[in-house]
């Protein structure tokens, strides 16, 4: 078809008419206005990935509200571990403690809690303390499929060779940066290789952290860590191990070997005070300039019952609420709506199945019991007994009872696994485990919205 001088475009220096801010184009044959007046509506970042909060690393002229949206991401992020100091809250006694153990008692250390507690953000200011002090710091998160060699060998190669009581720092060997990784050979690493190669530290302290140990499901790797801390302790070396993991008991990170407990040092982490929980919020005012009356405060410490986590969650989407509303203080409806959209989100991410088991009237008539038996499955793998659930629903609970209720859920509502542990001289007790992850998450949350009274 030819063109008339209507359709035709301009083919001047300057590309295409331009008629105010809309520019004339055609495509597949058609006359079309771009950019759509409709994209001006669509979400977009507040600012940009380049800019924070230090001193010139954000526009001035970008308004208050976004200032305020980076300042509460990166004073209240409960996706992430805390790892600086004006960000940490609470926590002082235990931090101390970790020093202590580390300096004075030269122990290896294990520290240990419920997920969500925040060791790993006690690790991260406990290594910072140990680096400013200069302790060489080694740390590595563990995962399923670590092996004890893959894991010291990143070690090693993290240790100048420089501290190596045979080696000059005149030598060639300290001049080309080499490390203690250069002295392993081809063969794989076991503990009293590495006992030996880590007893020639010198001039310095090494720390080596192993975060999530609970992860680890290989049980060489479990052993060689045990044998390790045991040879270096015997061996006096300066090199010190510290384990973090999920756990309601030292014995059930290290297990039950009496040859290192001695050289042990177990630091529980339990949950928060309010005054900490209150601290962190307060922490999050003087960054963002957001205000948390008393009413809002309370109704956050009330439902994050202990966890740094969710005192962080919630109260991230609450602010989050209140910016949305162009204001600067968070009100206790905010962190309501907060709490309900966390809920709904955590709800959407469980099986379709297990969302309408959840509504289940006969599931509902045992709420208690499903909360206490969520508080239960706190455990590295998430298996609980009855005896765990009845000690949650306090004084009275029956353990015979709570089991039949548990087994009970076990054909067509479907909603727990049960297996068969060995308990001990008492023959084999049964274990039961949400079938479903995420539902013992949910769970909590509700128990703590009705803790609010809402």
């Amino acid at each position: 078809m030819r063109r008339t001088d209507a359709t035709r475009p301009a083919t001047g220096a300057g590309g295409p008419e331009r008629s105010g801010n809309l520019r004339a184009l055609t495509f597949l044959g058609r006359p079309r206005l771009d950019p759509d007046p409709g994209l001006d509506r669509l979400p977009r970042f507040s600012v940009s990935a380049t800019e924070d909060l230090v001193e010139g690393g954000l526009d001035e002229a970008k308004s208050a509200p976004d200032r305020a949206r980076l300042a509460l991401a990166e004073a209240l992020s409960a996706s992430q571990p805390v790892t600086s100091r004006d960000r940490f809250a609470g926590r002082f006694d235990l931090l101390e403690a970790l020093i202590a153990a580390v300096e004075q008692q030269r122990a290896h250390v294990v520290v240990y809690g419920e997920r969500g507690i925040g060791k790993t953000s006690i690790i991260h200011m406990f290594a910072e303390a140990a680096r400013e002090a200069r302790y060489v710091v080694l740390y590595g998160s563990c995962g399923v499929a670590a092996t004890f060699d893959d894991m010291f060998r990143s070690f090693a190669a993290q240790l100048p060779l420089l501290y190596h009581a045979g080696i000059s720092p005149t030598t060639e060997e300290a001049e080309h940066r080499r490390t203690f990784a250069d002295l392993l050979g081809d063969s794989p690493v076991d503990a009293r290789r590495l006992a030996e190669l880590f007893g020639q530290v010198v001039g310095t302290r090494v720390i080596v952290v192993l975060d999530e140990y609970d992860r680890v499901a290989d049980i060489n790797f479990r052993r060689e860590v045990a044998e390790l801390i045991k040879n270096l302790s015997d061996r006096a070396a300066r090199v010190q191990v510290v384990l973090t993991g999920v756990a309601s008991n030292l014995e059930e990170l290290i297990g039950f070997t009496p040859s290192i407990r001695r050289n042990i040092v177990g630091l529980p982490v339990g949950p928060m005070s309010e005054a900490e929980m209150r601290e962190i919020l307060a922490k999050a005012e003087r960054a963002t300039g957001l205000s948390f009356p008393p009413e809002a405060a309370d109704l956050i410490v009330t439902m994050a019952g202990g966890s740094p986590y969710m005192t962080r969650l919630l109260g991230l989407r609450s602010a989050s609420r209140a910016l949305d509303d162009a204001r600067d203080t968070v009100s206790a409806a905010d962190v309501i709506a907060g709490a309900e959209s966390v809920l709904a989100e955590w709800n959407n991410g469980l099986p379709r199945r297990t969302q309408v088991l959840l509504r289940h009237p006969e599931v509902r008539s045992a709420w208690p019991m499903l909360i206490a038996a969520a508080r239960a499955s706190g455990t590295p793998d998430g298996w609980f007994t009855a005896d765990d659930v009845a000690g949650e629903m306090g004084e009275g609970a029956d353990a015979e009872a709570v089991g039949q209720q548990l087994d009970s859920y076990l054909g067509p509502i479907d909603l727990f696994d049960r297996s068969e542990t060995t308990a001990g001289d008492f023959g084999r007790e049964p274990r039961y485990r949400f079938r479903a992850q995420g539902v013992a998450q949910l769970l909590a949350l509700s128990a703590a919205l009705a803790r609010a009274g809402r």
